[in-house]
């Protein structure tokens, strides 16, 4: 039998370091549903999805029989030059689920990387206009365009240099930065205060193509943007002629209980990107927009030899089957609301639980230090080791927020399983029973 540490061993010698952010070290061999295997044979529940990537979960039935039905037939000719029939009816299902009244258009990507890119050339082509305007904690990708549009990590800007001309970002109204003297309504006014400074001082409204935002934040720490933060910028946007363009890539594809993340805040965007679980992993992303806008580019502004080929569109095409027949929008809704339950029944017995959220299959836990309610990013990785070692993964972000997604078909019985190994896992470390991995230093983002 194959071992983990050896196999990861000869895989150093040829990857190189910022492909992968360090947390555990196992190769995974295979998965069903919410459990996944290394080729140790040792078996975890995946709390992870595979980083919300297989809402559906592990090679479902349906899914899998798709994609060898159409691998069959043909794996790929270029949709760059010739339609296929699983594409073009894809497209059809996309644009009807997509929240956009009107006419509605898609473009095929690889990955969410290219999905942001596209609502960075669509909205600059449509609106003659060059500015991005993006949030301090967002995650839109790695492509030079996505990635200036970033900002969760150092690593995502040092020594690449110079990046995208034409991205101002401003700060997201996150819960960590809200005073305890402050009402809701007093933060989301002084948030807002802090968005507006830079149109009142050297961006000009009126050169602004797009605001581009994560309704909820996902590496940003799971978090819901406040609603009347929302209504203002996007009311600020409507008023101005700039478009408003939302990342589904994380937290589309029913992972909140909706089929998308902006159906929380009964609000419309112009564009919107996909990716992720819109093909249960394969590498499948889309752009979807009001036609006009998705009009102003001609061939070959954003298309790619592989983007939207049979397979992958035959996979998603599963996938949406799959989340309708199996109610699995429903079933988020239901199994967060009883996670959310165990979570705040935890945050009761163990100080070190600061904020929770839950949005659906949907969380963020985070980890403080009782005395300073400061972010514990030690404690944190301890208890994601143990989590581990008990047979679950969990990661973290931020340093200090637990990430919560478990695939939406996860059973209860695995569920309560989950929790059990959460609660052993955090009442370890409440009893100082746990130490620190070797390699902690390395561990998260």
């Amino acid at each position: 039998m194959p071992k983990n540490l050896d196999i990861l061993k000869k895989e150093e010698q040829a990857l190189a370091p910022e492909a992968r952010i360090k947390y555990f070290d196992i190769v995974i061999e295979s998965g069903k549903g919410a459990t996944i295997k290394d080729v140790e044979g040792n078996e975890y529940i995946d709390l992870l999805s595979s980083a919300s990537a297989t809402n559906t979960g592990h090679s479902h039935p349906k899914v899998v029989q798709a994609i060898k039905d159409q691998a069959e037939k043909i794996i790929q000719y270029t949709p760059a030059y010739f339609a296929n029939d699983k594409a073009a009816k894809l497209a059809e299902r996309l644009t009807e689920l997509a929240p956009i009244s009107g006419p509605v258009k898609l473009a095929w990507g690889t990955s969410g990387s290219d999905a942001n890119d596209a609502i960075i050339k669509f909205a600059r082509s449509y609106t003659g206009r060059q500015y991005i305007v993006t949030f301090t904690g967002a995650y839109h990708g790695s492509t030079y365009g996505s990635i200036t549009a970033s900002s969760v990590s150092l690593n995502m800007t040092r020594k690449i240099g110079p990046l995208l001309p034409g991205i101002v970002k401003v700060p997201f109204p996150d819960p960590w930065k809200k005073k305890d003297y402050e009402t809701n309504d007093q933060y989301v006014d002084r948030m807002f205060e802090e968005f507006m400074h830079p149109f009142e001082t050297y961006l000009p409204a009126d050169e602004v193509a797009a605001i581009l935002i994560e309704p909820i934040q996902g590496d940003g720490g799971i978090v819901k943007t406040p609603s009347k933060f929302m209504e203002k910028i996007y009311q600020f946007a409507k008023d101005n002629g700039i478009l408003f363009a939302v990342d589904e890539i994380n937290q589309g594809m029913g992972r909140t209980g909706k089929w998308w993340s902006i159906e929380n805040f009964g609000i419309e965007p112009d564009l919107m990107s996909v990716g992720k679980s819109v093909a249960s992993g394969l590498p499948l992303s889309v752009v979807i927009g009001r036609a006009e806008i998705m009009d102003s580019l001609g061939a070959p502004a954003h298309l790619f030899t592989t983007a939207g080929n049979p397979v992958t569109t035959a996979s998603s095409l599963a996938t949406i089957e799959v989340i309708e027949e199996e109610n699995l929008l429903q079933r988020s809704s239901e199994l967060g609301q009883k996670s959310l339950e165990f979570f705040k029944q935890e945050q009761k017995n163990y100080p070190f639980i600061g904020d929770v959220r839950m949005y659906g299959l949907d969380g963020g836990i985070d980890i403080i230090d009782p005395q300073t309610k400061k972010p514990d990013v030690e404690a944190t990785t301890k208890i994601i080791y143990r989590i581990f070692e008990l047979g679950a993964i969990m990661i973290s972000l931020r340093g200090n927020i637990l990430r919560y997604q478990p695939p939406l078909v996860i059973t209860e019985e695995e569920l309560e399983k989950a929790f059990e190994i959460i609660h052993q896992a955090f009442n370890d470390y409440a009893n100082g029973k746990l130490k620190a991995p070797a390699n902690s230093s390395e561990i998260g983002w």
